[in-house]
């Protein structure tokens, strides 16, 4: 049975039409009032905050988990925020592997994100041998996304933060209400947005002050319909939702993910043998029949 998240009280209340479903174990809000109009033009023309926890979270941490970076996303201490990147991450085998985003600033652990909890035991898929754990945090975090063109000044106005200068896909760290804050410039809309990690038991302090400064910047609370549409429109893909083909090809071959310039070996196997596990023909080009129904 879906439990309700560190906000659930708050988007209850907020929630006219009752209208909630399942993500991950939590009750998520599809639309607040009857329809998603409303909800969908905030995100577009004003400001629209969403709650997004059940997100599974994993820190990782060890004495060497820097180098369970991905290479291309090398984390660069600079004006503008810490950078922000993807993890992969195996489960069981290379051949299920799973991306994991993840927020990185030098001295401090790592917060993959995805919206898919995998199994354990998670790998990182370049050095699996590496001393490294990963702990499933889940349930100590909470995250709101605030997305939309006004965003980023009511983030300036409440946040104790340097908003100004953190560009996209990075990170900084700050407090709102006094309570400290991560706040990433990153979202799902494909509009101007942030998202906020907090810790559990402090998120609805940050959700009251956020709804309370944001009315102003006429902010609404958003659902899930709403972020679907404009996650949509901006051609953001989501694996499980319409994505079932490049999944499959991901959970066969997540090796495609590392790029040309990745290391050799993959989840503890080399390159050339994972070449030849692989069917015959697997790479050549088919003709298959397709039937549209409609």
């Amino acid at each position: 049975m879906p439990v309700g998240t560190a906000f659930h009280e708050r988007t209850l209340a907020l929630c006219e039409s009752l209208n909630f479903k399942e993500w991950s174990g939590y009750y998520t809000a599809s639309v607040y009032e009857m329809t998603h109009e409303h909800e969908y033009n905030a995100i577009r023309s004003t400001a629209a905050l969403i709650d997004i926890t059940p997100l599974f979270k994993y820190r990782v941490s060890g004495p060497r988990c820097q180098q369970t970076r991905q290479s291309r996303h090398r984390p660069r201490h600079q004006q503008g925020g810490h950078r922000s990147g993807y993890l992969l991450l195996l489960v069981r085998s290379p051949r299920q592997g799973h991306r994991r985003r993840h927020h990185h600033a030098p001295g401090r652990k790592r917060l993959p994100l995805d919206r898919r909890r995998p199994q354990p035991p998670l790998v990182p898929a370049e050095r699996p041998r590496l001393d490294v754990q990963i702990e499933d945090i889940s349930e100590k975090v909470a995250a709101l996304a605030l997305q939309g063109p006004t965003s980023g000044r009511l983030l300036h106005a409440v946040a104790d933060a340097d908003i100004a200068k953190l560009k996209y896909f990075r990170v900084t760290h700050g407090k709102i209400a006094g309570v400290p804050v991560d706040i990433s410039r990153t979202g799902y809309t494909g509009d101007l947005g942030y998202e906020i990690w907090v810790n559990w038991n402090d998120a609805v302090k940050v959700f009251d002050e956020l709804m309370n400064k944001g009315k102003p910047f006429d902010i609404h609370a958003a659902g899930m319909v709403a972020l679907d549409i404009a996650r949509i429109e901006a051609g953001l893909v989501l694996i499980e939702s319409g994505l079932y083909l490049l999944q499959a090809r991901l959970d066969r071959r997540p090796e495609i993910l590392a790029g040309r310039n990745r290391p050799r070996q993959i989840g503890g196997l080399e390159e050339g043998k994972l070449r030849r596990a692989r069917s015959p023909g697997a790479g050549k080009r088919r003709r298959a029949p397709t039937t549209l129904a409609g």
